[in-house]
């Protein structure tokens, strides 16, 4: 079991009753359990034009979660992926109609509109005035002749939603729905497939391509494309996109299939921004989790092309919590650093020999940035080679604006270009080894005692000592016996770096969370890393 569930049979019915816990009284079911699963809200008192959808579950917080004022007045929820059964749609409709009547927001699937129109059939048999659209969004397969429902459906909900709440007519509501319908077009893509609780998941997507055009219920998508980044990943969904768009202005919904983080969901939507499209977007919903596909690691974007009516509905509040609301896009504003924060740079100067040191040192660690992380995952967060890499890729991009011919300001420069570029602790501790090396140089002290002063203060102020299991045991050495020369260096470096495989209790970093057991046998990454640099430029 790879899913947090009691059992698959019980899993839709279990999340149900937490989401009706959670909602403070505002949600309510019919009961129905486990054949009839139907969300309402609690305070419905059937004066306005009531909207019902739903579908298979596995799509949270669609459909469930929308349900409130100004959203959906009834959801129904099926087992997953799995369409609910005709009855559930009927006991919905007869709960939650009076008079005003009720609309039937539909996704295109085949089980979804038999259900629902079946039961739309029985409910006006039973005198209920019932009306139904069906949301054909998705662009990725154009040449089917049903387009399926993705993500497009959430602006039915919000717009035809806030129209029902402001006393609309059914007439009124079903025609704007199917405006906006005609209006919406959304595509996905995905770096994995999902994972349905109780079967083997599909090992569908290779390492290193993406899938564009994928279902939400994890149907194969039009094509897979080589994954080579974020702005790769929205310049292919956008490509698809454009054609659908023309010249006018839309609002994006960007949809987080379940499993990416919210960070990735900020870059994509920075990206979003700054594609072929991102001129003709006027206001976003989201990036936000609303209709997931389980925890697929993929997004989808939506677009409508909306007039000030449907704006205006889009962005009326509904105080449902699933729902991001939606925002004007507009520049991004810049605002200088406080005074003292700028960086003062010292003049540049050329000498090739530094240059030549320093680019070699770099080049040592980006090359160690595999091994690094493969070491530093046993016992930290597997990013120490990424860490020095980065930083090492940083001090090569400005290495011509450094001045190279006077060292006591080199090192200053050096650690705050590190300060700037490298993330953690480590960046803080190195910019602070530079920058007393700096201060002692200044005084007059040659390149090693400098150093030593360095690490003195590095120990100082970081608190960590030879023993402690950092890259100090590595460092204190070679600096120790550089004083006879680089090799010697090198192999007081190597010692120390394997001695720190020996002890099992780190007193510094995030080594010092973990267990004896993890930590036995691996040499600490940042010692390995200083037993690297200085082993090649031996060598």
């Amino acid at each position: 079991m790879n899913h947090f569930m009691n059992s698959k049979d019980d899993m839709v019915t279990d999340a149900i009753d937490g989401v009706i816990a959670a909602s403070g009284g505002a949600l309510a079911r019919l009961d129905g359990y486990p054949h009839i699963r139907v969300v309402v809200r609690a305070d419905w008192d059937k004066s306005k034009v009531a909207l019902v959808s739903g579908g298979g579950s596995g799509h949270e917080p669609a459909h469930a979660g929308f349900v409130g004022a100004g959203m959906l007045t009834a959801a129904v929820c099926g087992d997953i992926f799995a369409s609910p059964s005709v009855d559930a749609v009927l006991a919905a409709i007869l709960a939650v109609t009076g008079p005003a009547g009720c609309l039937l927001i539909v996704k295109n699937y085949t089980g979804d509109r038999l259900n629902f129109g079946l039961a739309a059939e029985r409910a006006r048999a039973f005198g209920r005035k019932v009306s139904m659209v069906v949301v054909d969004d998705d662009i990725a397969l154009p040449n089917l002749p049903q387009s399926r429902g993705v993500a497009g459906t959430l602006f039915v909900h919000k717009i035809a939603g806030a129209l029902a709440e402001q006393g609309a007519a059914l007439e009124d509501v079903t025609k704007m729905a199917e405006r906006v319908i005609a209006a919406s077009h959304s595509i996905g893509m995905s770096l994995d497939t999902c994972t349905v609780p109780g079967s083997p998941k599909e090992q569908r997507i290779p390492a290193g391509m993406a899938e564009l055009g994928l279902g939400i219920h994890g149907e194969a998508g039009v094509e897979q494309v080589p994954y080579s980044g974020a702005k790769q990943a929205i310049e292919a969904v956008a490509d698809k996109l454009a054609p659908a768009m023309g010249e006018g202005h839309f609002v994006a919904l960007l949809n987080n299939l379940g499993g990416v983080s919210i960070l990735e969901m900020a870059v994509l939507a920075s990206e979003l921004l700054k594609s072929r499209i991102g001129r003709q977007l006027d206001l976003m919903v989201g990036p936000a989790a609303m209709m997931t596909s389980l925890a697929m690691h993929g997004f989808s974007v939506s677009v409508l092309e909306a007039d000030s009516e449907q704006v205006a509905l889009l962005s009326a509040p509904c105080g449902i919590a699933a729902w991001p609301g939606c925002v004007k896009l507009t520049a991004q504003t810049i605002l200088p650093l406080p005074d003292g924060l700028s960086p003062i740079k010292a003049l540049p100067s050329a000498h090739s020999a530094t240059k030549a040191f320093l680019t070699t040192c770099c080049n040592i660690m980006i090359a160690a940035e595999a091994d690094l992380n493969a070491l530093d995952a046993k016992s930290g967060d597997g990013d120490t080679g990424s860490t020095l890499a980065g930083a090492s890729r940083a001090l090569l991009a400005v290495m011509d604006s450094l001045p190279l011919a006077d060292h006591t300001q080199l090192y200053r420069a050096i650690g705050q270009e590190l300060s700037q570029t490298m993330g953690g602790s480590s960046g803080v501790l190195l910019a602070i080894f530079f920058a007393a090396a700096g201060d002692a140089a200044s005084s007059g002290m040659p390149m090693r005692q400098a150093l030593m002063a360095g690490l003195d203060r590095m120990q100082e102020i970081g608190g960590a000592k030879p023993g402690d299991r950092t890259m100090i045991d590595a460092l204190l050495p070679a600096l120790t016996a550089l004083e006879t020369g680089l090799p010697d260096a090198a192999r007081a470096a190597r010692q120390g770096a394997n001695h720190t495989a020996t002890l099992t209790r780190a007193n510094a970093g995030r080594a010092s969370y973990i267990n004896a057991e993890q930590l036995q046998g691996h040499n600490d990454p940042g010692a390995e890393a200083v037993a690297r640099l200085f082993e090649n430029l031996v060598n």
